[in-house]
């Protein structure tokens, strides 16, 4: 009868067989905001509804106010075209920066973002997500504007360089702005309240400008608004970038409005966030 030793020793684990350690990749931040950007990018594959603003707005605008107020302002509507085009960019990319508060309250509401705060992922990737990835309205915006525009007979005179330094400067400037519309998402209950709050903001912004009429022609007591009111520095840059009306300062000018709206209104919109969630 054959017998067995119960109490044989065991052979030492070799390194080899044990289990390997998941590796952290690295700028975990940057690759997940990526995803949630892709995210946002499905949503609105999925509804193209929701590009009405940045694809018809432009359009409607250009034709109401060319058509119907060009003569008066400039003499001509050729004239007034190659003035207010850049505006009208300028204007409709500011009200662009509008959805993105309208979403995320609204993905607040439908609670995805208790799904977020699950997941091993950096507290702030899902809104650097979303504004990343909003970037595509913007350049939806900046391209359905110039296609109206040259059917309509607007022509850049300066090189093609300039040209896209001044959409670039506009789609940058967009997304510092986002930041705001972020930040009253995060704090207001309602989707309707953030519309209603960012369209406060941005229609003064829109009218007390550059946009549809020349500084000068302004009431002085409005002029010293004027001048300090972001967007008349962008229209101003990119009027000299499209058609070489002098720059001056206006691209610093707008850069340095660009910094500004991300160092003020970023860290709110996080800390709004964190509360909320």
């Amino acid at each position: 009868m054959s017998t067995t030793t119960l109490d044989a020793p065991r052979r030492p684990s070799t390194p080899s067989a044990a289990a390997p350690r998941p590796t952290k990749r690295p700028f975990p931040l940057v690759r997940h905001s990526l995803a949630l950007a892709k995210r946002s990018l499905i949503k609105t594959w999925r509804t193209p509804e929701a590009l009405i603003d940045v694809t018809l707005q432009p359009i409607i605008f250009l034709v109401i106010f060319v058509y119907i107020f060009g003569g008066a302002v400039a003499g001509g509507t050729q004239e007034y075209l190659q003035f207010l085009l850049p505006g009208i960019l300028a204007q409709t990319i500011a009200q662009g920066a509008i959805a993105i508060g309208v979403n995320l309250n609204t993905d607040l509401e439908k609670g995805i973002f208790d799904r977020f705060r699950s997941l091993p992922i950096p507290r702030s990737a899902p809104l650097v997500g979303a504004v990343s990835g909003d970037v595509v309205r913007y350049v939806i915006v900046t391209i359905s504007t110039f296609a109206i525009g040259y059917v309509m007979g607007f022509r850049i005179t300066t090189d093609p360089l300039s040209a896209i330094a001044g959409c670039l400067l506009a789609i940058l400037f967009a997304l510092c702005l986002s930041w705001v519309s972020v930040f009253v998402g995060m704090k207001v209950r309602t989707s309707g309240a953030v519309q209603g709050i960012m369209f406060l903001v941005i229609m003064p912004l829109s009218f007390a400008s550059n946009v549809f009429v020349p500084t000068s022609s302004l009431p002085s007591w409005m002029q010293t608004f004027v001048a300090w009111n972001p967007l008349t520095h962008l229209v101003a840059s990119m009027r000299g970038l499209f058609l070489g009306a002098p720059l001056g300062n206006h691209v610093w000018w707008t850069l340095a409005w660009c910094v500004g709206l991300v160092v003020v209104f970023m860290p709110l919109a996080l800390r709004a966030y964190r509360k909320k969630v």
